[in-house]
Formats: C-alpha cells, structure tokens, sequence
C-alpha cells in the first residue's frame, strides 16, 4: 500500500472516531430539578416556636463630671449637705407634692416641670439642672431632664456632654423611637433628653399633636417618673408659652435686681394656663437666711412666701 493510500485510510478512520464535524459532540447536562421542601408537620401536642422579641435599642450612657459641677456650684448626689443642696430640697418639696397629689386635688400632668424665665441669662438653666440632679437624689422617684430651648440649647454644654440627636430628631420623624436619644447619666435615676438639632418649624413641631402624645407618654409611661423641662425664656420665643400648655407645673426664675415687676408680670400671664406657677428668686445677695444663700418660691404673683436663692 502506498503512502497516499495509508493517508486516506487513516483520515477516514478519524472521521469515524469522531463524527461528520470532525470533533465530538458534547451534550448539554440535564438541568438540575430540586423537590420543593414541605414544612415539617407539627405533632400533636407539640409547643408553639418560640420567637423572640425585637431588640430595642438600649439607652446611650453619658458620664457627668461630678467634681466639676461641684466646682462650678451644682448640687451634686456626692455632697448632699452642700449649701446649694439644701436650698434645692426646699424648692423641690412643694413641687414634688404637687406630682404626686390623688383624689379631687390631683394636678393634670404634676410630674411635668417646666423651669423658665422672663429674659435670658436669668439663671433658668442653672436652676433646672440642679433641680433635676436634686430630684434625682430622693429614694422614690426617677428624673428625666429634658432641654427643651431648642434654639439655643444649653443642658449638654453645662455638662459638658458631647451634643446629641433628641427631643427634635424625634418630632421630625427622623428617630423613631424616645429611647434611641435617651442619655443614661451616672448620676443614679437620672436621665436627660438633648434638644437636638435645630429645626426651622421648632415652634410648629412643638405644638404638634406628636408633640402632644410624647408629652402623654413620658408623664403616664413611668408612674414614679419626674420630667423637669428646660424651655425657653418666656418674652422672647413662643415656643416656651407653647410648651407650657402641656405642662402641670411651672417654675418662673426671676433674677434678683434685674427683672422688673412688668416683665415678671407679663412672664406670668404667659403661663397663665398652667395649674401651678410658682417663682424661684435667683442670684440674690441676701444671705441672712438660714445661713444659706437663701430660697423662694411663690404662687400666681408671688402672695406666697418668698425668700432669696442665690445661683451662680
């Protein structure tokens, strides 16, 4: 056989091995089918699953420098028998009476305080921070203080805490929760609610019926819960006479030689609404009574006792 010959025998026996083409079909895979899973009877008598509840978020923790409150001239829970301290048992004595009164004498949402003033710089922020801390010293009862002069807060400053998203974030919708912008402090049973950020609606935003049902909770969710409210001066926003229509008692902080009986009188007449309006005389130089800087507090145009509280 000759060469040619062999050549062509060969090539047809390639041919053959390997189909018309010249290489060998390949075959796709059948797709893989996989059963449907059926869910596993229940047996007879078998428990319900259990299922978890949801997490909620805890409250964030803030640490408050103790040494420099009291350097600054704050109550403070580690110096209970300061001068300062026995001032403020004395003004919060009636205010707490007044949160938790029953029967026909019950005050509408008593545990709501709200501290303000006629003008700024009056000392109204001073006396809601120790008022609060004082509060938060007693065995029966817990404080949640809010910093509700949304334009210029001031509550985390005088801590010096960091700011915070807070009582805004949550009206704007943007926290869905109270408890995300809540701050637990190591002062024991107090807690604080920042304003958080400014908003161009603050006053719409407080007078809303969101606003309304906040108010609801916070007074009505804890029983043994005092919430002391920080808020604007009284002449120069709206936004403090907006809050003091929720408010069951307010705290007037009058500055000793500064504020005029009219503004006094206009301040009250603001708040005129409210239940209990009571007066805090503050920064005064009297300091015959009792060896202390001295206290006060009234009722409507101050026919009650007044004395002189000295703040820094």
């Amino acid at each position: 056989m000759s060469i040619i010959e062999k050549a062509v025998k060969r090539l047809d026996q390639l041919k053959s091995a390997s189909g018309e083409g010249g290489f060998e079909a390949v075959q796709a895979p059948e797709p893989l089918v996989v059963p449907e899973e059926k869910p596993l009877a229940k047996k007879p008598g078998a428990p319900e699953p259990v299922v978890p509840p949801p997490v909620r978020a805890q409250p964030k923790s803030v640490r408050i420098d103790l040494v420099r409150l009291a350097a600054r001239g704050l109550v403070t829970p580690d110096q209970p028998r300061s001068a300062i301290a026995e001032e403020f048992r004395l003004i919060k004595r009636p205010l707490l009476a007044n949160a938790v009164l029953e029967g026909p004498a019950a005050v509408e949402n008593g545990n709501l305080i709200m501290i303000s003033s006629a003008l700024p710089g009056e000392g109204k922020t001073f006396n809601a921070i120790n008022l609060a801390i004082s509060m938060a010293m007693e065995l029966d009862y817990t404080v949640l203080l809010v910093d509700a002069d949304v334009s210029r807060p001031s509550v985390l400053r005088e801590l010096d805490v960091p700011l915070q998203p807070g009582l805004m974030d949550v009206l704007a919708g943007e926290v869905d929760d109270l408890s995300e912008v809540l701050l637990k402090t190591n002062i024991d049973k107090l807690s604080i609610l920042p304003a958080g950020m400014p908003h161009q609606r603050a006053t719409e935003l407080l007078a809303s019926e969101g606003m309304t049902q906040l108010l609801e909770q916070m007074a009505h969710r804890y029983a043994d819960r005092i919430i002391v409210f920080d808020s604007p001066p009284l002449l120069v926003t709206t936004e403090s006479r907006v809050l003091a229509a929720h408010m069951g008692q307010v705290v007037l902080v009058v500055e000793a030689e500064r504020t005029t009986h009219a503004h006094v009188r206009q301040a009250l007449a603001a708040i005129e609404p409210c239940p209990i309006r009571m007066m805090v005389l503050n920064k005064s130089r009297d300091r015959s009574v009792g060896g202390y800087y001295g206290y006060g507090y009234g009722y409507g145009y101050g026919n009650a006792p007044e004395g002189r509280p000295e703040a820094a």
